[in-house]
């Protein structure tokens, strides 16, 4: 455990921020489900909506540093992917 005043205070900002992160992967996965349960159903302005929705919570959570700007680039493409392939 830590045991000088740095190391202590270094210890609980990561906690803080373990859990903020943690938040914002989850809400990442939750719109994403949104979006393939939309696709999975073959429902092509569901899907297109729900992708709207999920665009800016994945560019933020790689903006606060939660995930890395590459993975929420594919994570987008993908899904951009796979919606269009529904609407076609």
């Amino acid at each position: 455990m830590a045991t000088h005043k740095s190391a202590i205070k270094r210890a609980r900002q990561n906690l803080v921020r373990n859990l903020r992160n943690k938040s914002s992967r989850t809400r990442v996965k939750n719109v994403i489900k949104d979006v393939r349960g939309a696709i999975g159903e073959n429902s092509p302005e569901k899907a297109r909506a729900a992708l709207v929705a999920a665009v800016p919570v994945i560019h933020k959570a790689a903006k606060q540093g939660a995930i890395h700007h590459k993975n929420a680039s594919r994570k987008i493409s993908r899904l951009a992917r796979q919606v269009n392939a529904i609407t076609a």
